[in-house]
This record gives structure tokens, C-alpha cells and sequence, in this order.
């Protein structure tokens, strides 16, 4: 038995922003969004417009933080409680639409705790107030279709994984215009995120027949697509933005793995972005994890068109093609290469690897990952050794 969730309707296209005129009949649009570059493009602008044309009232809650912090969250929820939208619009990166579907919840339940919401497909019946529409910038966290929230607990250095099918958006509208605004490093970040998740998505314990063609499809067009859109490539862009959401419809049904249980505790430690993080872990990940699923991982490598006449060589070639991304994209291959002092690492990795052991992603992991074995990856990670335990 499986659930498969996905947004009621999604729209794709160039100019696709032009489709808020739907929520005609509706009063009132909270909208969020992130930095500059949403206003800088235009983007945010034309959302106010159409929404505005279309009749409904506007707020609009700009600045959202990368990585944002609960008390930004219930900052912008009590924001939302004076103005009573009845539908949210988050524009953005995943930080502002993940921040915005935190908010959501607090709006409508704002006697929840932090601590209340946090366990897994915990919470209540949303959309009592407001239905949820996203409009993603970035071509990687596919948070648009995905039934997930990373917010941070900056006072205990851990950053969580919020899921529950009630947060999936109402509707999902992919712009293609909209990931042209992408520098070469967020391009390069968010692509290996959304190839870490059709990845996680397709060895994961929960992938199922509707998951498995989305994390397969997923793989192929940004192996594909992927280096051309770092250069700038209209066309790969585009591709890399479907390519994305493909992916994250996968994994918000199938779900994910250690890769970004680890990825959630750097980044929140180490100060390491998130696809980046991935990008580096991935690799050892897979070296530890094949030996439970070397079949699955050989799949992926032959839907990308890599050589290998057995599964063992296959995921050799998978393995490989990462790291080989990785470094035509300037991403390095270690956390060491990246910059993370030794010290520091030192000092963080064992409560890192105990804190990556309780994150909502390692129980669908297709090998079972302990302190001891996420505290081994994270050193091969770290050094650039290979995992062969």
C-alpha cells in the first residue's frame, strides 16, 4: 500500500506566472519570496499584477532568508494572521516556499509548537484558511510539488525535514522564463540536488511503479541537460526546470535517503549549500548503500548511457559521472576540498552523524545506516576515501 500526491494542477510554460488569473474569486494572496533577484527580473512585479487584475487584495513578505530560522516562520505567520489571505503564493528558491509552507501551518494551527509539527505526517488538516501556490526560481529542490519543509532549529544547529501530504501546494506554476535568473553556482547546486533526489527517490524502500518512471525520466534529462545549463543554455535550462519537478514528484511520494539526512545536518553545521552538500556526499552514499541495491543504481546508469557490461561496473560508471559533474561544474569532491576546517569537522562529526541517524529521510534508505556507519561516511566524505564497508 502507497500514496501518490502530487498538486492539483501544474502549469508549465514560458509566461506561465500569467495562469494566477485562475484564483479569480479569491480575496485575498499572502505572497513571499526571498532576495532581489524575483523584483530584479520582474517576476515579483507581474505575480502582484495578475493577481491584482484578477481581484484579489496583495501583501507582499519579501527578504525570506536562505536556510530560514522558526522564528522567522512564526514571524511571517503572525504577518499572515493580521492580513488574512485566503491563498498563499510563495516565489522563489525553496528557502521562501518552504519558509511560506511553514508559515501556512502556523497560520491556520497558531497554537502548534515547533516541536508538534516536526514529527513526520504529523499534521492536521491544512487549507482551512488558505490553499498554497508555488512558483519556483530554482531548477533543483522541486519543493513546489513536494509534500516537504527544511526549516532550521538554529539553537540546536539541526535543520528539519517537515513532511506531511498536507503541505503538497495547491498548484504549482513553472515559469520557464524564471531560471534564466540563476548564477552559474546556484545552476550548478540545485541541478545535482534534483539529480540527489531521483536518485534517492529510485533505491529508496518506499519507490513504487509511479515513482519509478518520474526518478528514471528525471535521470536521463539532466545527465542530459545538466553541464549545458551551468553554461547558460536556454534550452537546458528549461529542461533542467521539468527535469527537476519530475524529480521531486518522485521522491515526495517514494521519499529519500542518507545522502540528504547527512546533507541536512552539514548544511545546518558546516554551512555548506544544500545541493552542493549532496553533490559531495552522493558519490559515498552509493558506496555504502549497493551493497543492499547495486541492481537499482545499475538501472539509473543505464538510463543515463553509461558503460559497464555488469551491475557492478555500471555503478562504478554512476559513481564516476558524479564526481565527473561535479568537477566540470567547480564543485569539489570532498567536504575538506570545500573548505570545512578539520577541526571543525573533528569537533561536529559524531553528534552530525547521531543527529543524521533521527532525520525524517534515513529510515526509506535501502541499507540501514547506524551512528557508527553515518560517522564512517561522513570521514570519506570528508577525505575523499573510498566507503567499503
Amino acid at each position: 500500500m502507497f500514496r501518490f500526491t502530487l498538486p492539483r494542477d501544474i502549469y508549465c510554460g514560458h509566461g506561465a506566472i500569467d495562469e494566477l488569473s485562475l484564483l479569480k474569486g479569491h480575496k485575498k494572496a499572502f505572497i513571499c519570496t526571498g532576495g532581489h533577484s524575483m523584483r530584479a527580473g520582474g517576476f515579483l512585479q507581474k505575480t502582484e499584477k495578475v493577481l491584482k487584475d484578477a481581484g484579489l487584495a496583495t501583501y507582499t513578505l519579501e527578504g525570506i532568508t536562505p536556510d530560514p530560522s522558526i522564528e522567522e516562520v512564526q514571524k511571517g505567520a503572525k504577518l499572515m494572521e493580521e492580513f488574512q489571505p485566503d491563498v498563499i503564493v510563495a516565489i522563489g528558491g525553496g528557502s521562501p516556499i518552504d519558509a511560506a509552507k511553514a508559515m501556512w501551518v502556523f497560520y491556520e494551527y497558531p497554537n502548534l509548537t515547533f516541536d508538534e509539527i516536526k514529527k513526520p505526517f504529523s499534521l492536521p488538516p491544512l487549507r482551512q484558511k488558505a490553499i498554497f501556490v508555488a512558483i519556483p526560481s530554482t531548477s533543483g529542490t522541486a519543493t513546489e510539488v513536494t509534500a516537504f519543509s527544511v526549516i532550521t532549529d538554529y539553537s540546536t544547529g539541526i535543520k528539519y525535514p517537515l513532511a506531511d501530504f498536507n503541505l503538497t501546494p495547491d498548484l504549482a506554476i513553472l515559469d520557464l522564463d524564471i531560471p534564466f535568473t540563476m548564477p552559474k553556482k546556484l545552476t550548478a547546486h540545485t541541478g545535482m540536488d534534483a539529480l540527489t533526489h531521483a536518485t534517492e527517490a529510485y533505491v529508496s524502500k518506499f519507490a513504487n511503479g509511479f515513482t519509478e518512471p518520474l526518478s528514471k525520466q528525471a535521470v536521463s534529462d539532466i545527465f542530459d541537460n545538466i553541464v549545458e545549463s551551468y553554461h547558460g543554455d536556454k534550452e537546458a535550462r528549461g529542461k533542467m526546470h521539468i527535469a527537476q519537478c519530475l524529480a521531486g514528484m518522485a521522491f515526495s511520494n517514494g521519499l529519500l535517503g542518507i545522502t540528504h539526512s547527512l546533507a541536512h545536518k552539514i548544511g545546518a553545521v558546516f554551512h555548506v549549500p544544500h545541493g552542493c552538500a549532496n553533490a559531495i556526499l552522493m558519490p559515498y552514499v552509493i558506496q555504502f548503500n549497493k551493497k543492499a541495491c547495486l541492481s537499482r543504481y545499475a538501472d539509473l546508469a543505464r538510463v543515463a548511457g553509461l558503460p559497464g557490461r555488469t551491475d557492478a561496473q555500471l555503478v562504478i560508471s554512476y559513481e564516476e559521472a558524479i564526481q565527473k559533474l561535479n568537477q566540470k561544474m567547480d564543485i569539489p569532491l570532498t567536504l575538506k576540498d570545500y573548505g570545512v576546517p578539520e577541526e571543525l569537522y573533528l569537533a561536529k562529526k559524531d553528534a552530525i552523524a547521531k543527529n543524521a541517524v533521527l532525520d525524517a529521510c534515513t529510515p526509506e534508505n535501502p541499507r540501514e545506516a547506524d551512528a557508527e556507519a553515518m560517522a564512517k561516511i561522513l570521514e570519506c566524505a570528508y577525505y575523499g576515501k573510498m566507503v567499503n564497508f
